[in-house]
């Protein structure tokens, strides 16, 4: 065997120190306990010290949303509870050093660094998994041959990942989910919390808990920031990045997965062409697409587009969502479906800033909104669109029960105070209503807000800005109860 790729021992055993700086100081470094947490370690932390289920811990998401730094809070809120420091080890998997090395070797090298005997107790926290070929199959053998350590593991390519763990790893991985911010997260990141108070709002003649806002210009204000920089919390907290979104977002969110992860993953032979692609989809979030319509604009073969949309559905990139007839009908074919990124900020890194009277706001709005919903990973989220005879219509978003199959809620999303005015204007989603007997509905303003009554149905009318942060109040809230 040739000896080049050998790296000595104790080489390795130095990157290890170096990497958990907490064996000697009880500490992690400050760069991260300076940083502030997720709203969504709250979820993930329980998740950590989960010891009785013999399962690794597999974080998962898109690039720059802050795994590493939520597996650091984990690191330091261990140390806060008096978990022995030399009992928790940190390994960044991207790091060329342990090219050649299995997660066993690591492992040993770890034991053979702070000389302990066994690992019974120990939590294990290994970074970027994915750049470790084989990894779900090493993983589950750590997870069987040691039943009492805690195997923490977190990687990017979402779509490897999500393919892996579900294949391979069925008993023995429990996996987390970790999207790009919501709205709610963004503001608590920003510390503009006071903005917002806990008030009700009147939905269909009765009152609901809801976070309300005292000033919506300054809200709006930073729901358009949030539009345009809010997924990644880098972002948002240096306006060095955003100043420079297209270098920062581009080339290490979008370019690293259209131009590595995926190519290497799907066996993509034109990597320039997926790349349009996405540019195409990326412009036009929001909008409804067919097949015909995308090759002929594209000049992509169908068979092609439909892999290039799984893909990029796998990737984290974007969310296909389906149509549905005025009473919520499956179509039997899927000939239309809209296309939304899963995080507006994406289209501002490859275009330019949206501002609020921009044309693309109404799409970009409705791209916001769906980005909150998708933190609710089983929900059966559609759109509405139908014609019968003369009368055709829209509605853009619709829940679909998963029971009866039969609509739930419809919500008109707008980014206009015209309807408020003119609620009558609202055809489609009045004949919707009445053809599903609901009373009552939501729609979105830019900053008005009451109930209108219309032909006998309830309009509750809020600001998108409230709406979006509080679909994503709701849903820490629904996840945090479990």
């Amino acid at each position: 065997m040739s000896n080049l790729n050998l790296i000595p021992t104790e080489k390795i055993i130095e990157r290890l120190r170096y990497e958990n700086p907490w064996w000697v100081t009880k500490q992690i470094p400050t760069a991260y306990s300076a940083m502030s947490k997720r709203l969504y370690f709250n979820l993930f932390y329980p998740f950590v010290k989960e010891m009785s289920i013999k399962r690794a811990l597999v974080l998962m998401g898109p690039r720059r949303v802050g795994k590493t730094v939520m597996l650091f809070h984990s690191i330091h809120q261990l140390l806060e509870e008096d978990i022995n420091p030399q009992k928790i080890f940190f390994i960044g998997i991207d790091n060329p050093i342990y090219v050649h090395l299995s997660l066993e070797d690591i492992l040993s090298l770890c034991k053979q660094s702070l000389t302990l005997s066994q690992l019974d107790g120990c939590y294990v926290f290994f970074d970027e998994i994915q750049y470790l070929k084989d990894w779900e199959r090493q993983l589950k053998v750590l997870v069987d041959s040691y039943p009492d350590t805690k195997f923490i593991v977190s990687g990017s390519a979402a779509a490897a990942l999500k393919w892996h763990s579900t294949e391979s790893g069925a008993g023995r991985f429990t996996d987390f989910m970790l999207p790009p911010l919501t709205f709610q997260e963004f503001i608590h990141l920003k510390k503009m919390n006071h903005l917002i108070f806990q008030g009700e709002i009147d939905y269909g003649g009765k009152s609901l808990p809801y976070c309300l806002t005292h000033d919506v210009k300054a809200l709006n204000g930073e729901f358009i920031h949030y539009l345009n920089f809010g997924g990644y919390p880098e972002v948002v907290l240096s306006e060095k990045i955003q100043s420079d979104m297209g270098r920062y977002v581009k080339s290490d969110i979008v370019d690293k997965v259209l131009l590595r992860d995926l190519p290497s993953l799907y066996g993509i032979k034109d990597v320039q062409e997926l790349n349009r692609f996405f540019t195409y989809i990326a412009y036009n979030t929001g909008n409804e697409f067919s097949y015909e319509t995308m090759s002929k604009e594209s000049g992509i073969q169908k068979e092609t587009l439909k892999k290039y949309l799984e893909y990029l559905e796998a990737a984290f990139l974007i969310k296909v969502l389906n149509k549905v007839d005025v009473n919520a009908k499956r179509l039997k074919r899927i000939t239309s479906f809209k296309v939304y990124l899963t995080n507006p900020s994406l289209r501002t890194a490859l275009f330019s800033p949206v501002t609020e009277t921009d044309n693309e706001m109404g799409n970009m709005v409705e791209t916001a909104v769906l980005s909150q919903w998708m933190h609710r990973e089983k929900l059966d989220l559609t759109y509405a669109r139908w014609k019968d005879g003369r009368t055709e219509g829209e509605v853009d978003l619709v829940l679909v029960g998963d029971k009866k199959y039969k609509p739930l809620w419809g919500v008109e999303i707008k980014w206009s105070n015209r309807y408020f005015e003119k609620p009558q204007e609202l055809k489609s989603l009045i004949h919707f209503c009445k053809a599903n007997n609901f009373e009552k509905a939501l729609v979105t303003s830019i900053d008005q807000q009451g109930l209108k009554i219309v032909e006998s149905l309830h309009f509750t009318f809020l600001p998108a800005s409230v709406y979006s942060y509080n679909i994503g109040d709701i849903t820490l809230k629904m996840k945090n109860s479990g």
